[in-house]
């Protein structure tokens, strides 16, 4: 089968051929159509995420047709078309993932930038026909992060003002046409005009550029506060998120790419009585609800590139300048 794979830390991805893999127990190979790209892959290309491996398929989200299963049992899912779910070993608490267990497919299992892909039986979802399998391959890892930050850790509500930061990234967009689904007044915050005014024609209410001085007070004479901020960079604009959000309010993390804040107004967070909450990817009942959320709703990802394989450095590059909106496809033929 044809791969794109990652030799070593600092090198490019390459086309190159692998041996097909052999579905056995309770796994099935699929035949991939349609991948996509998320930081994830960019990060362990740089040497930046924990228990690397090289080589290595990179890829967490795909989606195509099922060739194969190790067991009689699971027979019936040959020839389905399906939606790979990448948070893999989760274990039995819906509250939180198995610390010593749990994985998300790309690393250190081989991924889905390729034609075959092996995969737990269980994470198999049938694919609504209501979505390409490019549509499908942009929802796994990104979707999944939105769907639970948004509604299983910040219970967001019809009518509630919501505050959805660095839109233009995959689970920031998510999240956006989530809670906009969902009934919510949403606001987005970006660092590219361009990126702002595709918010706004998906039917966000207001955005601002974080870049300008000013985005804090532009945004209070706008909403007043939030019910409900999300937020993955973290880093020195959590000050700022910290006094957004109303008495009693929500702020949910799902990551902290701008790293650790230097300091926090503890006080702001006692006196306000804020709930600070952290979120990370998702149960196999959150990816289901996921997707049947996405199919009830009539949602479609929001795509930004579509590549082929030969192109896959070029996708991977596009990734890490950072100018994407939406998803990154890799299609698959």
């Amino acid at each position: 089968m044809k791969s794109l794979v990652l030799e070593d830390k600092d090198r490019e991805l390459v086309l190159l051929d692998r041996p097909d893999p052999v579905a056995t127990g309770r796994q099935a190979v699929v035949r991939i159509l349609a991948a996509a790209l998320n930081h994830r892959d960019a990060w362990i290309r740089q040497g930046r995420y924990a228990g690397l491996k090289f080589p290595v398929i990179p890829g967490s989200d795909g989606s195509g047709v099922v060739l194969s299963v190790g067991d009689d049992d699971d027979a019936h899912w040959v020839g389905q078309e399906v939606i790979i779910n990448p948070s893999m070993g989760w274990g039995d608490s819906q509250t939180h993932q198995d610390q010593q267990h749990y994985r998300i497919l790309g690393l250190p299992d081989d991924g889905t930038l390729s034609e075959q892909v092996m995969v737990p039986v269980n994470s198999l979802v049938p694919k609504p026909p209501s979505l390409s399998f490019e549509e499908a391959a942009a929802l796994p890892l990104a979707g999944l992060t939105a769907f639970r930050a948004l509604f299983k850790r910040g219970s967001c509500l019809p009518g509630e003002r919501v505050l959805i930061t660095g839109v233009g990234g995959g689970v920031a967009s998510f999240a956006l046409q989530f809670a906009l689904a969902a009934g919510a007044i949403v606001y987005i915050s970006s660092g590219s005009p361009e990126k702002i005014e595709k918010a706004l024609a998906l039917g966000a209410t207001a955005g601002v550029d974080y870049k300008d001085p000013g985005w804090v007070q532009s945004l209070q004479r706008q909403a007043g506060d939030f019910d409900l901020v999300i937020d993955g960079a973290a880093g020195e604009g959590v000050a700022a998120l910290l006094q957004l959000t109303r008495p009693g309010g929500r702020l949910v993390f799902y990551g902290a790419t701008r790293g650790n804040p230097t300091g926090i107004d503890m006080r702001r967070i006692f006196w306000k009585q804020l709930n600070i909450l952290g979120s990370t990817m998702g149960s196999p009942e959150d990816f289901s609800e996921m997707i049947a959320f996405v199919d009830r709703h009539g949602i479609h990802p929001v795509i930004d590139t579509v590549f082929s394989m030969e192109e896959g450095e070029t996708a991977l590059r596009r990734m890490d300048d950072g100018r994407q909106f939406g998803k990154i496809i890799i299609k698959i033929p």
